[in-house]
This record gives structure tokens, C-alpha cells and sequence, in this order.
């Protein structure tokens, strides 16, 4: 029988394939890996599979016999039937033979050499011609392994979803929770000196059954200072959105920054309202002197300061346009609480409506100054020897209020006093002089007010306070700030204020007394000390003003100095009064010394002898104040007891002053100078005059002494160079 398909015979159980349905299926099966041809395979022949063999011409001579033995056992019918098949299928495969070879030489060699490994290695037990017979027990039995593994891969894949870990079951080994700071404590210090004395096992805690209503309640918190969103709630606020939140409010920036606002626009009103009525204050047009481009008058004119004379004037060095007035005891009685008490008033020359605050003292101020960095300590010596200083950042609240007219005035006490407290070290006689010592008092930096902040606030407590009297006792103190104010006071600090925070510390004491003897001086008795300056480049220098014409050298490590007394030009000694010294502001080792037989001096710091001297100047009236200019290195102001102004330009005249002017009715009290030394474009210099009226006036000096010149401190350099 020939055929070119797959001939099944059911009842010789036989099957004929023909060879290039075999090759292909067996590179589908072996390159492509195709398991599902091969079940389905097995299935058209899962009847037969012992009755066919794989033969070809290589086959081993035991096949070739248990064959020969099979067929023998086979009837003759049947044995021919096989016959018959064996040949056609023999016929079958040379055919497909001849084919397979002529359409290999028709593709090339490259591509038959290409089939032929093909064919090697997917079927490396056939030969390349002869015909093939399937194995179909070695398919079977492979098919039987690959589905008894996949029974045994799904059954295991059954078998772990039934089979699974139990996690329920978990214990730590160590649990060590973090110890809060309250648990800290009860551990180290909570079981010292205890017992157990009770243990409460909420018995009391019982239900009774009451006639009367039951009240509804609502149990509410709240929190202050809140230190969260949420400050307030209770039982009835579950809505975080009814839960008041506490706004983030920066108390210190807020403050400064409203303190600063409030300035400036105290300032801007006080333009607007000087521009709009420039007579506001009567004499405030026509008080302009002639060495002056305007003027403008601080209102004196309060209900505390009738009747009260200015003793002094004081400036900042550093907050130029701060100014304080001492005013005296009142002529006529005013107000209880004040008559008997000196008032100072602290100024700032842009708002001339009113004083920034007002201070209290009960003994007679002789002098006065302010912290070196910031204008918000103010020291003072007083004529019973005390030194007081006020704070003027405390709060309002803790000092006295009076009620004059309509309106209320804040009235502050001193926040610290030597008096009746340090006597073993306080002074015994009339304070001449008060300075604040600072090794960066001098140093250039801007002098526009700005709020104060508290970074710079305490920068400024790293200083001292000198004080002098006239019997040559100079004491030096420690500013010290406590950490808290007590409003209710203190035990140890008596001379502080309940509610200060700033005292005073003595330092050292030193007496000049022994180094201004001098010999000649014994027929006038002994030498009085009137004035301290400390020397701005190296602070524990200083000078002293005598009431001999001469002027101590010191240091406060009582060191070795040269020289170690300035002198006049007369070399006879005579009773004059050093009144007032006065430093080079740029940084110049000069200063000034006005006396009180009417010369002014010009010292160097290394010479003995003065640079320069003016002796008839004031036509021998004593000098009562000198104050160098802030804005030109060569220019120097002179008031003497006639109550005259003499201005010095030492770069046009270096013989006498360029400028005179007399204050008359009126006359003046005291004077001082107040200025802004960094603008050289829109800087002022002017001059605070206090009259023997009480009245305070301000002078704004010409711009030809107030405009830097072109080289000007070079040129003074040369003058004095010249000078010695």
C-alpha cells in the first residue's frame, strides 16, 4: 500500500508516516520545543506504541532480530501483509530520497551544507538519506514524564496553599521604650528619702441614684500662653476648625519694629508740622544768630520744666542728635512730687515738640553722659558724690505717673544708686566729671537712630564708667546686667530698683592727689581735679584737668607715662582752671584745653608743651566750653563766661577765631555740639544753646563751616608739624 499521508490500520496495528512529515515534526519538536504536537501525537497512537520501531540503516543486529522473531511468530497472512507494507514504505522513502537530493543541488551548496548540520544536530542517529521510523515508545514514555511532573508541580502548587506559616504568635525579645525626662528623674532622685504610703483603688468612686435632674455640663481647657495651634477645646469642640488657633507672633521684632515705626512717623509729623507753622514756638524765626543758616527751639514750655534753670547739656557720642538737659529745682512751687527733685529730659533733636523721656533725681546733677554704643543708659554724678544711672528701656508701668493738665507723664527713678550704699568706696565730695570708657567708642560707624536690638543692646553693657571728684579720687565701675529683672526687688542690691536689671560694680580706685603736687604749688593749697578725658586710641590713658593750669597724665595699671603733666606756656605756676578738654574726634593725638584766664591750648599727646596757645582770644574771659567740629578736623568752637561764640578755623586763621557771636538778651547757660560726621552731602552741624531763661535753642551753623574741605586733614597734619 503506498500512501503520502499517515496510514492507520486498526487491525494490524501499524502506521506508516512518510520521512519529510517526520523530519519536520522533529525539528518543530526539538527547535521549538512544541510539547502540546507531541501529546496529541501520542494520542492518535496510544494503542500502537508496542508494535512500531525506529529502523534505519545503522540500526543495532539485537533490533534486527527480536524483529526477524516477531514476524516468525506472526501468521503467514499477516506476515505478508507486513511485507507488502515494508515495501511500499521502503518505495516511499527512496522516492522522497531522490527528491530531498534534487532540490538540494537546485538551493546551492552553501544552503544543502546549511540543512545538512540542520538536519546532524536535530537528528544526529539518522543517516541523511535512509529512511526513518519513529520511536513512538521513547515519545510516549517522555510524555508520560513531562505529565507525571506537571501532576506533581500542581499538586505541590495545591499542597503550599494549604501549607503555610502561622505568624499569629510573636514576642519580643527586648523592649526598651525611650525615658522621658520626668522618668529621668523619678529614677535617679524619685526613690531617695520615700515610702509607699497609700495605694488608692477608686472605691469612692460610686453611683447613687438622686431624685434631682441631671445637669448637663461640658467640661472646656484652654491654654496660656498657647504653644501650639490649638489653645482652647473641650468636649463639645471636636471640629478642629472651632479650635481657636493661637497666631505666631515674634514678640521682640514685633516690638522693635513698632518702636522704630513709631519714631519715624514721630519724626515725619514733626516736619509736616514745623513746615506748616514754622512759629510754632515763639522766638523760633527770629532766634537765628548770624553764624547760623536756621534754628529751631525744643519746647521747654511744659508744666515740670517752668521755673527751671539748665545746669548742663549733654550729647551722645554716637547718636548724635541725642541730647540731655539738666534742669534745677524750681523757682515757685509747681507740683509736690516733683518740686523738690531735679529733672533730666532726654532730647532728640528731630522732635523738638517733647522730651523722648523724662528723668528724677534728688540731689543736684553736676554731670552727665551716655553709654558709649547705644543711647539707653545714662549715668550722672551728683554734688553729694553718688553716681546714678537710668535705664530708658524699662517699662513705663514700673515708674511714677503725674497727672499735669490733661495729660499723664511718665516720670522715671533712677534704676541704680551708689548713694548710701557703697560708702567705703562711693565719693565724699562734688562729682566734677562722669565718662564711659570703651575701646570702640571712637570707631567710625553710622550714627542714624535706628530701633534698639537687643544684640546690640547688650553689646553695649561691655564697658566701664569713670567718675571724678574735685579732691582727686577716681573711682572706675562695671556695668553689670542681671540675667532677670524682680519686680518685687533686691536683697543684695539695695541700691537697685525693683524691677532694674542694670547696676554698677566698683572696679578699682585710684588717687591723683599724690602726682599733682608740684613744687610752688604748697601757698595755694591743695590741687583740685575738675575734668577726665580718656585718650580714644588706647583707653587706659587719660588726662585730668587741675585747677593749677595743668594737666595729669595717668593710666589706670598706674604705669609709667611721658609726660606726665602737661603745661602752659608760662612756666610760673598760678591758679588757672583747666575748665574743659576736649579730644580730636579724628583720630588725631591732639585736644583742646580752655581755661579760665581765657587761653585755649592746643596739646599734643607726646609733647609737654602745647602746640599752639591763644591767650587773648576772649579777651582774658574764662572759656566755659569747647567742643571740637564733627565734621571738619580743622575747625573748633569756644563759648566763654559772657555768654560769646567763637568759632576757629584753623585752616584760614591759626592766629584767632574767624567768627564771633554774642547771645544777648538771653544770656547762655550751656552749649554743646550735636551733628552727622559720616554724610558729606547732606551732613549738619549744630549747636545746642541753653539760655539762662530755660528755654533750649538749636543752631544750625553756616555750610562754610560745616562742608568738609579738600584735603583738610592732611593740611592740619602740616600745621601742626610746623607748629613744633
Amino acid at each position: 500500500m503506498r500512501t503520502h499521508g499517515i496510514l492507520r490500520q486498526v487491525d494490524h496495528r501499524a502506521c506508516v508516516v512518510p520521512m519529510w512529515e517526520i523530519e519536520k515534526e522533529d525539528i518543530d519538536s526539538e527547535n521549538a520545543g512544541a510539547d502540546e504536537y507531541a501529546a496529541c501525537f501520542e494520542d492518535d497512537f496510544e494503542d500502537y506504541e508496542d508494535d512500531f520501531e525506529v529502523c534505519d540503516g545503522d540500526d543495532d543486529s539485537s533490533n534486527e532480530l527480536e524483529l526477524k522473531e516477531k514476524i516468525e511468530e506472526l501468521p503467514l497472512a499477516r506476515k505478508r501483509e507486513i511485507q507488502e507494507i515494508h515495501k511500499a514504505i521502503n518505495a516511499e522513502n527512496e522516492r522522497i530520497g531522490e527528491l530531498s537530493y534534487r532540490l538540494s543541488q537546485k538551493q546551492g551548496l552553501l544552503e544543502g551544507e546549511r540543512s545538512s548540520e540542520t538536519d546532524a544536530n536535530s537528528s544526529p542517529s539518522r543517516a541523511p538519506v535512509c529512511g526513518i521510523f519513529v520511536d513512538f515508545a521513547t515519545a510516549s514514555h517522555r510524555q508520560k514524564s513531562r505529565t507525571q511532573a506537571l501532576k506533581q508541580k500542581t499538586r505541590s502548587t495545591k499542597l503550599l496553599r494549604l501549607i503555610d506559616l502561622d505568624f499569629s504568635f510573636t514576642f519580643s525579645l527586648l523592649d526598651l521604650p525611650p525615658v522621658n525626662e520626668y522618668d529621668m528623674y523619678i529614677r535617679n532622685f524619685g526613690k531617695k528619702n520615700t515610702k509607699q504610703a497609700y495605694v488608692q483603688y477608686n472605691e469612692d468612686n460610686v453611683d447613687r441614684d438622686i431624685q434631682t435632674e441631671e445637669i448637663e455640663t461640658r467640661a472646656v481647657w484652654t491654654q496660656h500662653p498657647g504653644e501650639g495651634t490649638a489653645v482652647s477645646g473641650g468636649s463639645g469642640s471636636g471640629d478642629v476648625r472651632e479650635v481657636a488657633a493661637a497666631p505666631k507672633v515674634n514678640t521682640p521684632r514685633l516690638a522693635s519694629f513698632l518702636r522704630a515705626a513709631c519714631q519715624v512717623i514721630a519724626v515725619l509729623l514733626e516736619e509736616d508740622r514745623v513746615a506748616a507753622e514754622p512759629s510754632w514756638s515763639p522766638g523760633a524765626v527770629d532766634g537765628t544768630l548770624a553764624i547760623s543758616d536756621s534754628s529751631s527751639q525744643l519746647n521747654t514750655n511744659l508744666p515740670f520744666l517752668q521755673d527751671r534753670k539748665v545746669s548742663c547739656l549733654c550729647a551722645s557720642q554716637v547718636q548724635r542728635q541725642m541730647v540731655v538737659s539738666v534742669h534745677g529745682l524750681p523757682a515757685a512751687a509747681f507740683a509736690p512730687a516733683l518740686d523738690s527733685r531735679h529733672v533730666l529730659c532726654v532730647w532728640d533733636i528731630r522732635q523738638p515738640s517733647g522730651p523722648q523721656k523724662v528723668l528724677l533725681c534728688e540731689s543736684k546733677v553736676t554731670c552727665c553722659c551716655f553709654s558709649p554704643f547705644k543711647a539707653f543708659l545714662l549715668f550722672a554724678g551728683t554734688a553729694h558724690g553718688s553716681i546714678i544711672l537710668w535705664d530708658l528701656r524699662e517699662d513705663s508701668r514700673i515708674h511714677q505717673y503725674v497727672k499735669l493738665g490733661d495729660c499723664f507723664w511718665t516720670f522715671r527713678m533712677a534704676t541704680f544708686s551708689t548713694d548710701g550704699v557703697l560708702t567705703s568706696v562711693n565719693h565724699c565730695s562734688p562729682v566734677q566729671a562722669v565718662e564711659s570708657i570703651s575701646t570702640s567708642v571712637y570707631k567710625k560707624q553710622s550714627f542714624v537712630l535706628s530701633p534698639f536690638s537687643m544684640q546690640e543692646e547688650m553689646s553695649g553693657l561691655s564697658f566701664h564708667v569713670a567718675s571724678l571728684d574735685e579732691s582727686g579720687v577716681l573711682n572706675v565701675w562695671v556695668v553689670v546686667e542681671l540675667p532677670r529683672a524682680d519686680i518685687a526687688g533686691s536683697v543684695s542690691d539695695l541700691g537697685l530698683i525693683p524691677g532694674g536689671r542694670i547696676k554698677l560694680v566698683h572696679s578699682t580706685t585710684i588717687q591723683l592727689s599724690d602726682s599733682l603736687c608740684q613744687k610752688g604749688c604748697e601757698f595755694w593749697g591743695c590741687t583740685q581735679t575738675l575734668n577726665v578725658k580718656f585718650l580714644p586710641s588706647d583707653p587706659s590713658h587719660f588726662i585730668v584737668g587741675t585747677d593749677m593750669g595743668l594737666i595729669s597724665h595717668g593710666t589706670r595699671q598706674d604705669l609709667r607715662v611721658s609726660p606726665k603733666l602737661y603745661k602752659p606756656q608760662q612756666h610760673d605756676v598760678r591758679p588757672v582752671r583747666v575748665n574743659v578738654i576736649d579730644f580730636s574726634p579724628f583720630g588725631e593725638p591732639v585736644f583742646l584745653a580752655g581755661c579760665s584766664d581765657g587761653s585755649i591750648r592746643l596739646h599734643q599727646l607726646t609733647s609737654e608743651c602745647p602746640l599752639l596757645q591763644w591767650n587773648g582770644s576772649t579777651e582774658g574771659h574764662a572759656v566755659t566750653g569747647l567742643r571740637w567740629s564733627l565734621t571738619r578736623p580743622a575747625v573748633f568752637l569756644a563759648q566763654d563766661e559772657t555768654s560769646c561764640i567763637y568759632i576757629w578755623d584753623l585752616l584760614e586763621s591759626d592766629l584767632g577765631p574767624v567768627a564771633k557771636q554774642l547771645i544777648s538778651p538771653d544770656r547762655l547757660v550751656a552749649m554743646t555740639v550735636v551733628g552727622e560726621a559720616e554724610k558729606t552731602s547732606g551732613s549738619f552741624l549744630a549747636l545746642v544753646l541753653a539760655r539762662a531763661s530755660g528755654s533750649v535753642d538749636i543752631q544750625y551753623l553756616r555750610r562754610a563751616w560745616v562742608a568738609p574741605v579738600r584735603d583738610e586733614l592732611r593740611r592740619l597734619q602740616r600745621l601742626l608739624q610746623e607748629a613744633l
